[in-house]
């Protein structure tokens, strides 16, 4: 799928679409004038095989496109083995039916470090993504799979390891969850200067393709000294998102900015209208 502007959506299903579903919320992301969704696996992956057509046809209808964000429980750091390869199927499961949906891009958080060294961490769960990457070419050659930056010092993903794995395993791409991300570092990653330095990073070790095929998370967020707490909406938030819509605009990302707000709909929509109103 080829990207030409950077669409804005909801993390799940409009909370004021009557009555409640897929294909409903599509619709309704339509009504907004968002043209993104993201199917929210994080419970279970409730999507049937047998309905993605239904749902690919609407999207499709509508231009809406549509991501995933696969189950909570994934840990590919798990020393159980039985939980390690349920959460390789939990990601290859949540791309299939995300693909069967006409989806763009699969997000996950991949694991906790659980107090041991880094590298090794890495290592480990980068031999999962490529089990994964195998997996999911067999149906799927084009959809990206994308580890998350996470947004607590214990769970694996900072900015870097998100994009040394995805420089050395082909079809994936970062999730670049800019709350989370100033959520880990306590604050930083908050300016200007730092969300063009978090671009540059990106298109020097990436290329143009990173920017161009861009995966963004985005809400309000609080934090503690151990980081992520909780989410809120935008205004609540010191985050500075007007700034960080301007740089992705000085920079021309493309790709979808998914709102992860309490309120979804209303921030998605504020992101849009304020990102639209940026010259």
């Amino acid at each position: 799928m080829i990207i030409k502007d950077l669409f804005f959506g909801t993390a799940g299903i409009p909370l004021s679409t009557i009555p409640r579903g897929t294909v409903n919320g599509i619709k309704k992301v339509k009504s907004l004038g968002l043209g993104a969704l993201e199917l929210e696996f994080v419970r279970k992956i409730y999507i049937k095989k047998e309905d993605a057509p239904s749902i690919k046809e609407e999207a499709v209808k509508d231009r809406v496109i549509l991501t995933a964000h696969c189950p909570y429980f994934i840990n590919l750091n798990s020393e159980d083995k039985k939980k390690y390869y349920a959460s390789i199927g939990y990601i290859k499961n949540s791309a299939k039916i995300a693909s069967l949906c006409g989806g763009y891009s699969v997000c996950f958080h991949a694991g906790y470090y659980q107090k041991q060294d880094a590298k090794k961490v890495y290592n480990k769960i980068k031999e999962a993504i490529k089990i994964i990457v195998k997996g999911v070419k067999e149906h799927d050659k084009n959809i990206w799979i994308r580890p998350e930056i996470s947004g607590k010092k214990v769970q694996f993903g900072d900015l870097n390891e998100i994009i040394k794995i995805s420089n050395e395993v082909e079809q994936v791409l970062p999730c670049i969850d800019f709350s989370h991300l100033y959520a880990r570092t306590i604050g930083k990653n908050n300016t200007k200067e730092e969300f063009e330095n978090i671009l540059k990073d990106l298109e020097k070790n990436l290329g143009k393709t990173a920017l161009n095929n861009m995966h963004i998370h985005l809400s309000g967020i609080e934090f503690t000294d151990k980081g992520e707490k909780n989410h809120l909406n935008l205004d609540d938030s010191r985050l500075d998102y007007k700034d960080l819509l301007r740089t992705l605009k000085e920079f021309k990302c493309k790709g979808v900015v998914i709102c992860e707000s309490p309120n979804i709909e209303k921030d998605a929509v504020l992101l849009k209208e304020t990102f639209f109103m940026i010259k």
